[in-house]
């Protein structure tokens, strides 16, 4: 008895033991997951060594489109290479990051800087944009062409590693033949579903690049944005371009991004067209975030090509409403500039100074001819001075200083209110005229004193029979028309 209860302690001491280890091998198993876990979760956090590269001329709103993209209102151009950042934020894992931004001046004379902007360290974490604007649709062939250039040119002058080029190049082949259709059942906003797109893409299912596509590869993932699209209603009326001209025009830029893999983007910052799809699909192509938008046709304004959907024939659906023009045509035959108008500077006229010497010779000049240049005034050239008559010239009859007496304008007569007032006052004149005698005041008869008065003063006595007649006649039309204007009076008083 005593031996198999010693064996039975022995066996419940070995199996406690082998619990105890059991626990502690859980526990090690438990924080070795924790830690897994956070590692893990760091290393899917927003890289912050990422970058967008802003190319494109002047005037095509490359400032106003990054000022949009950062949520500023009040853009601020600046010049040669500006810096700039966008702030993006990964709402499913809580994290935010900045994505670096370089616009380059559209100057060609800048473009030594783009070393600054695109180089061997960041050339793999890069992005480009590529700006063409709506109000000069004429100009995109050369300016599309000129900066496609002017990056192939800079990356193959970078000390790049062969592999490295090789694999920036499959990388974004790899992306155009993965590209599959939103709308799957999967939430593209999981994490899970994120690193599926990313690095889960079996090679045997990736279907073969579609024609014409990806002819010029430079291993750069780029977006070109055709800004102002608002300025189409402008063209339509100012250079009648109608609906054929915008589908030649968009058959033809969707072409070019076919052949060089690019995405198309048609934006308005006026109107706010495509802007918060631009940002949504930047921060997917650069962090991996979800995009669910699929491609928009529809509308002319607002053009959406995601990198990858886009081919031949879906191009081609374009020519059936191009009636007038044919796709084949060359572009700048189709899209012509207009007439060019005299550019106003806003540079203000250099002026050049004259010589000192020079200046005072001339003004001495001009102070030697001084009588010639002034003149006699014009008033004395008329009329010999200031008292002459300015109506004429004088005829030899007439006297200095006289002037022809004024006529009574016939229309003023009696039967009109105007000569009524007019006439009473020349009659009252003729009546009650002072006589210069000190006996001249009254209006008696020529026996009376006051006539006597101007008898002897010599006034009456010398007028005839025939102005003493007109001088009663003036007398009685004097009455009647006192009496007629009181009348007037009266009665516009008793209507009041």
């Amino acid at each position: 008895m005593a031996l198999d209860s010693g064996t039975q302690t022995n066996a419940l001491t070995s199996s406690f033991t082998n619990k105890k280890k059991d626990v502690a091998t859980e526990k090690e198993n438990l924080w070795s997951a924790i830690l897994n876990e956070v590692q893990t979760q760091g290393s899917t956090k927003l890289p912050s060594n990422k970058s967008v590269l802003v190319l494109g001329d002047n005037a095509t709103g490359k400032t106003t489109l990054i000022a949009k993209l950062q949520g500023v209102e009040d853009p601020k151009k600046g010049s040669g290479l500006e810096y700039a950042y966008i702030d993006v934020k990964d709402e499913y894992r809580d994290d935010m990051t900045r994505l670096g931004v370089w616009v380059l001046d559209g100057d060609p004379g800048h473009t030594n800087l783009l070393h600054f902007a695109l180089n061997e360290t960041n050339y793999a974490h890069t992005l480009v944009i590529l700006t063409v604007s709506m109000t000069q649709p004429w100009g995109w062939l050369e300016q599309l062409n000129h900066w496609i250039k002017v990056l192939g040119q800079h990356i193959d002058g970078l000390q790049l590693d062969a592999k490295e080029k090789e694999a920036a190049r499959q990388r974004l082949a790899t992306t155009w033949q993965s590209y599959c259709e939103v709308g799957d059942d999967l939430d593209p906003g999981s994490p899970v579903k994120r690193t599926m797109r990313n690095n889960s893409i079996d090679e045997d299912d990736l279907l073969p690049l579609t024609e014409d596509a990806l002819i010029t590869n430079l291993g750069l993932d780029i977006v070109v944005v055709v800004t102002k699209t608002d300025y189409m209603t402008t063209l339509e009326k100012e250079y009648e371009y109608r609906d054929e001209h915008f589908d030649f025009i968009q058959q033809w830029i969707r072409n070019f991004c076919l052949r060089h893999g690019t995405s198309l983007f048609y934006t308005s910052v006026k109107e706010d067209k495509n802007c918060d799809l631009l940002y949504k699909y930047l921060t997917h192509r650069i962090y991996g975030l979800p995009f669910r938008t699929p491609a928009l046709v529809v509308e002319k304004d607002a053009v959406l090509i995601p990198a990858g959907w886009d081919s031949l024939k879906k191009i081609s659906i374009l020519y059936e409403n191009m009636h007038g023009v044919k796709a084949e045509n060359p572009y700048t035959d189709i899209i012509k500039a207009p007439p060019t108008r005299k550019a106003v500077s806003n540079r203000e006229a250099e002026v050049q100074t004259e010589d000192e010497q020079a200046f005072l010779a001339r003004q001495q000049e001009i102070l030697k001819q001084g009588d010639q240049v002034r003149g006699e005034s014009p008033l004395r050239s008329q009329g010999g001075g200031v008292g002459s008559n300015k109506s004429g010239p004088r005829t030899p009859g007439s006297a200095t200083g006289q002037s022809s007496p004024k006529k009574i304008d016939p229309k003023l007569t009696p039967a009109t209110p105007g000569g009524e007032g007019v006439l009473a006052n020349f009659f009252n004149s003729l009546l009650h005229k002072k006589s210069g005698g000190p006996g001249g005041a009254g209006s008696g008869g020529p026996g009376s004193p006051a006539g006597a008065g101007r008898a002897a003063n010599g006034t009456d006595a010398m007028m005839t029979p025939e102005k003493l007649a007109v001088r009663t006649d003036a007398a009685a039309e004097l009455d009647r028309l006192s009496r007629s204007v009181k009348k007037e009076i009266d009665l516009s008083q008793s209507e009041c």
